[in-house]
């Protein structure tokens, strides 16, 4: 199957390592070009070395407004348009309830919810004008089903479902299609830094390969996904006991 993304242009955050390097490869193996960012420099640029298409990598924190506009407009001059971008960023760190302080709480909202904002308030403009877009945001299946010990991530991540859904409604006049991804428990360091061992938990009986992950986020990156908007995807090996 072509899916229609051969020197199409992708944004791709958080891009070092994890769900993000997955993501960003398998766009460039499928033809797309690349724009890459992420905090860690040294990182950032081993994972652009292994990017076979043309690529950007700039270090940005997406947490600060002014660098996420600044990476934006140098992946505009650089390569002329904005066709895809995935809104990625790490996870806050592990908390119950009563251990959560307010700054941990305001650094969660940064972390996983500003910096989703900014990315859309950049990029959506671009393939308003373009006619042509797809914003995707990478979230958890917390969002369906909450995690013990994750409240940061349960809380904050939701609510970036309900800005998912109500861009998607807004954007899909101009052919943007706006949607979310949400894994479950994949082989990632974030997994080991939890310190989780879930198998047991799901369904399939083994956690997710981050290539499994990318290929669902690269086809709704795709023309193939063309009737897909305002959607919440699971990627969990039937973990999530709802319907």
């Amino acid at each position: 199957m072509d899916l229609g993304l051969k020197d199409r242009v992708a944004i791709v955050a958080a891009a070092s390592k994890g769900l993000g390097k997955a993501v960003a490869l398998g766009l460039a193996r499928e033809g797309a070009k690349i724009a890459l960012c992420a905090r860690g420099e040294a990182e950032l640029r081993a994972t652009a070395a292994e990017i076979p298409t043309e690529c950007l990598a700039l270090t940005v924190d997406v947490s600060v407004e002014s660098q996420v506009a600044q990476f934006v407009r140098a992946v505009v001059e650089r390569f002329g348009r904005i066709d895809i971008c995935i809104a990625n960023a790490g996870g806050p760190p592990a908390r119950q309830f009563e251990s959560a302080s307010i700054s941990d709480w305001r650094a969660a909202i940064d972390l996983n919810f500003m910096s989703t904002l900014y990315l859309a308030r950049e990029t959506l403009p671009l393939m308003k004008q373009a006619r042509w877009g797809r914003f995707l945001t990478i979230t958890s299946v917390a969002v369906k089903q909450p995690i013990d010990g994750l409240i940061l991530s349960n809380s904050v991540r939701s609510a970036v479902t309900g800005l998912v859904k109500t861009l998607s409604n807004e954007y899909a006049p101009f052919n943007v299609l706006v949607n979310n991804v949400c894994p479950g428990y994949t082989a990632t360091e974030r997994l080991k830094a939890l310190g989780a061992k879930p198998e047991h938990l799901i369904p399939l009986g083994r956690v997710a390969r981050p290539e499994e992950f990318a290929d669902v986020v690269v086809f709704l990156a795709s023309e193939r996904a063309s009737y897909i908007t305002g959607s919440s995807i699971l990627v969990d090996g039937g973990m999530v006991r709802s319907s």
